[in-house]
């Protein structure tokens, strides 16, 4: 199979970074451009429930148990620490119909991780080509990506809320791309929670000063917020849904 494409979404905590991911990863999959791997590189990892999946043992989880059996030399007899982390790590895959998932989570222990860091990119690595897309859910700090534990990026979507604010946070976000010299294929933001779908001509402008490429805007939704309330997953919506409906065409005008 050929080199997945990768999808990365960014954005500051609050703005809808994980629902509008959510969102996408069912596009992806209701439009037949499946499989695909979802990767929650968040570490307030909620991706799980956008999608309705359960979530299962972190990565993280298993890069501290690693290290600790590493360090105390209780991995078991007969294994290398190679076979073992591959083990643990393919206990981690959570598979769906149509997509399966990993969860990063986050990391609590100290001391080195990076053998099994490592070893973590390379098991991403050999799952990578069993699927077509890549969709990573990331905090603002891009870690995983930083760190290059996924492939390129193809498609970097920036998601900020309808406020200068905003704006000017995911251009920081933006900014750190640029220094660090990731240089995804296309990069571009997405408005998220409009009044109307409609943007304000001061955020307008703040866009524009920042040089940042605006894909689209998706309108502010009722259904979204009752989902979240409930605990339902905002993913599942209807296809006639405001929010899926105008990122429906935000991703098809991107090709995807």
């Amino acid at each position: 199979m050929a080199v997945p494409h990768t999808i990365a979404v960014a954005g500051k905590g609050g703005v809808g970074k994980t629902t509008t991911c959510g969102m996408i990863i069912d596009y992806l999959c209701r439009a037949g451009k499946g499989p695909l791997l979802v990767v929650d590189a968040d570490a307030n990892s909620n991706l799980n429930e956008v999608l309705g999946v359960e979530a299962g043992t972190t990565l993280g989880d298993i890069r501290e148990e690693m290290a600790r059996a590493e360090m105390k030399g209780t991995i078991p007899s007969g294994m290398t620490k190679a076979d073992y982390a591959e083990f643990k790590f393919n206990s981690a895959l959570i598979e769906e119909d149509d997509f399966d998932m990993l969860v990063m989570g986050r990391t609590q222990g100290k001391g080195c991780y990076c053998y099994v860091n490592g070893v973590l990119k390379s098991q991403v690595d050999k799952y990578a080509r069993n699927y077509n897309y890549i969709v990573m859910d990331n905090e603002a700090g891009l870690e995983h990506v930083a760190r290059g534990t996924l492939p390129h990026v193809d498609t970097m979507l920036l998601i900020s809320d309808c406020s200068r604010r905003g704006v000017q946070a995911v251009a920081r976000i933006a900014e750190m791309i640029r220094d660090m010299e990731l240089k995804p294929g296309r990069m571009g933001l997405i408005v998220n929670r409009a009044p109307g779908g409609v943007l304000d001509d001061g955020v307008r402008e703040e866009i524009d000063r920042h040089g940042l490429e605006l894909l689209g805007v998706l309108p502010q939704d009722d259904a979204v917020y009752r989902c979240d309330c409930a605990g339902e997953p905002s993913a599942r919506l209807p296809e006639s849904d405001p929010v899926k409906t105008a990122l429906r065409g935000i991703l098809q005008s991107l090709g995807l």
